[in-house]
């Protein structure tokens, strides 16, 4: 009888053993996709306001993508911890989504009219119940794309102050079935934090210890009106 309920708490010990190792790897893996809850502080924001008239394919010839669709690519970056926290909604766009990439929706690096490689693979804006696509959350570096050139992934060394030293240089947008070269495209553009321009990884605010990222909390949002992009920002609390 004792061995019996020897057995059965081996055996039990062993199940409780693996089932923490799997729920170790699950977390893992989930690690690894770069997922991760939002920063209390950012580097600095962009915006970009995509339309099918700013496609182009891989010759950097124009591609206009979907008739009639737009898309808002709102991106709260923190290059000290590498983790850019996005807010992207489309209208208009009709999946499937379709790309070589991991995910269809990207930030490429590449002028206004030009082509150029993904950096950072983002989840794909998913239906929100009334027919608009969003996506939203924060993922941090390293970064892959699952784009391979040269045997490299084009995420590779990729880090978010290249974004904040140029913005202009990068445009964000979302590839459909129909749409391979893009449905949607905007350029980013920097938004000023607070009315202090920000990049390069600098800083807008300063404390007694130095320089130090202005804090956001998970109501920032931006609002678009007539005398352009406005981001509304509360303090994080402490």
């Amino acid at each position: 009888m004792t061995s019996v309920l020897h057995r059965t708490l081996r055996a039990a010990t062993v199940a409780t053993v693996v089932a923490g190792l799997a729920a170790l790897g699950a977390g893992t893996a989930s690690a690894q996709d770069g997922e991760v809850a939002e920063p209390a502080e950012f580097t600095s924001m962009v915006t970009a306001m995509a339309t099918p008239d700013m496609v182009v394919n891989n010759d950097g010839v124009a591609t206009p993508g979907e008739p009639g669709a737009t898309g808002t690519f709102h991106y709260r970056l923190n290059s000290e911890l590498e983790v850019i926290c996005y807010d992207i909604t489309l209208d208009g766009v009709t999946p499937p989504y379709q790309s070589p990439a991991r995910t269809a929706t990207h930030i490429h690096e590449g002028d206004a009219g030009s082509a150029g490689p993904p950096r950072i693979a983002f989840p794909n804006p998913e239906d929100a119940g009334d027919g608009t696509l969003r996506s939203a959350g924060c993922l941090q570096g390293p970064f892959t794309t699952g784009v391979m050139v040269n045997g490299q992934d084009t995420g590779t060394g990729f880090t978010l102050d290249r974004i904040e030293a140029d913005p202009a240089a990068f445009f964000t947008d979302t590839h459909t079935a129909t749409f391979t070269a893009g449905a949607v495209r905007g350029q980013l553009t920097e938004v000023p934090m607070g009315g202090v321009a920000t990049g390069a990884g600098g800083a807008a605010t300063e404390t007694g210890t130095g320089t130090a990222a202005i804090a956001l909390g998970a109501g920032a949002v931006l609002a678009a009106g007539a005398g352009g992009a406005v981001w509304l920002r509360r303090r994080a609390s402490a």
